[in-house]
């Protein structure tokens, strides 16, 4: 008898073991030739609003925002997109604003100024990038401009811990939906800091114009004297794929749609003193993403930047950052990551990858990287856009 009933445990043990194999997927493209495939335990919202399709998702990285069939955020990682994006142009913006008397980075970093006071928004409908500047306890008046009010309700309701209502009614936030484009080409405020937290310049999409050597000349119209612009800039492998970069053919159809950071980074250097590139690894994209920072000043600032003490980072974070009240925490995740439970986290302990040490590591970019980089001179304008895969 007991012999049977092992053989009946061993049984079951093994249908269970061949139903796991066979779970829904969840299949996304990366790159001509490239997928990247996991598990689907569950869709839990799908929708079609008047821009495009809206689902969330619960998969290897946890919840997980897909529009158009592309991953935008997920609880396994998105606060490394968000931090990345955020914190360095805003703590560059303090330094630029005179905030600390030895721009070296190699003194300590000392109180006055208050900058950045004022932040403007582009996209951002997670409202997570508000919520990393919403951190920062100088912000005086942010101004978020979206154009799709059904992302940003699709993730109050099923992703409050990207922001959620507690970002969306914050005393200091003003949050439009409308055209971020239109709205910046129209204002007559000015603001410290610019985030363009939009989506990839892709041909079918809205966001190409914001891509642009006109946008950009009007966006350094609208900073202050010490302003700093930043974008999210697509993928920026650490070794670049042949289809990143165009061979010159024109008839290679492979390397028709490409990498687009270099030709971001290219377009604003004609518009700022200063254009930046740095990078952090995506899990939940598959890919390394890239952002570009730019800023106007002196020759040597650009380096300053990059090598910036992470002691003096370190002194900023626990001087500046402070939780947001209300954003609850995620119930998912990674190994290694803190997890902020109280409300009340002040500094170090409100950020789950940002710091002194990480900083440094963003603008490390690899020699393959950044001698691909060098050969692609495209610049983007509204006459001749480049569009990513």
């Amino acid at each position: 008898m007991a012999s049977n009933d092992s053989d009946n445990k061993n049984m079951n043990d093994l249908i269970l073991k061949e139903r796991a194999k066979s779970t829904f997927r969840y299949t996304e493209d990366i790159a001509p030739g490239l997928k990247i495939d996991m598990a689907l335990h569950s869709i839990l919202h799908t929708s079609l609003s008047e821009f495009q399709e809206v689902q969330v998702i619960d998969s290897y990285f946890g919840r997980t925002l897909v529009t158009d069939g592309k991953t935008q955020s997920a609880e396994h990682d998105e606060f490394v997109y968000h931090e990345s994006l955020v914190h360095p142009p805003l703590f560059w913006s303090a330094i630029l604003s005179g905030r600390d008397d030895d721009v070296s980075g190699e003194g300590t970093v000392k109180a006055g100024g208050g900058a950045p006071k004022s932040v403007f928004i582009g996209g951002g409908g997670e409202l997570a990038t508000a919520r990393e500047v919403l951190r920062h306890n100088t912000i005086e008046r942010l101004v978020m401009v979206d154009i799709d009010p059904a992302v940003m309700e699709v993730c109050k309701k099923y992703l409050p811990e990207w922001g959620g209502e507690a970002v969306a009614n914050h005393p200091k936030m003003e949050l439009i939906i409308g055209d971020a484009h239109k709205y910046l080409m129209e204002t007559t405020e000015t603001f410290d800091v610019i985030i363009m937290d939009i989506s990839d310049p892709i041909e079918a999409g809205p966001g190409i114009a914001l891509y642009t050597q006109e946008f950009y000349q009007r966006a350094a119209e609208v900073l202050t004297k010490n302003g700093v612009f930043v974008t999210q800039a697509g993928n920026a492998n650490f070794i670049p794929h042949p289809h990143s970069f165009p061979t010159g053919d024109e008839g290679d159809e492979e390397n028709k749609e490409s990498t687009c950071f270099s030709p971001i980074m290219n377009t604003l250097a004609t518009v700022f003193d200063h254009a930046i590139p740095y990078s952090v690894p995506m899990p939940s994209f598959g890919e390394d993403w890239g952002f570009v920072m730019a800023f106007n000043g002196p020759e040597g600032e650009a380096r300053t930047l990059v090598n910036f003490s992470s002691e003096a980072i370190d002194a900023l974070v626990e001087e500046r950052i402070e939780a947001v009240p209300g954003v609850p925490e995620h119930r998912y995740r990674a190994v290694g990551v803190k997890r902020a439970t109280t409300g009340k986290e002040r500094g170090g302990d409100v950020l789950k990858h940002y710091d002194g040490v990480a900083h440094r590591g963003l603008f490390a970019l690899s020699k393959p990287l950044r001698e691909a980089i060098r050969s692609d001179k495209r610049i983007m304008t509204v006459e001749n856009p480049i569009f990513m895969y």
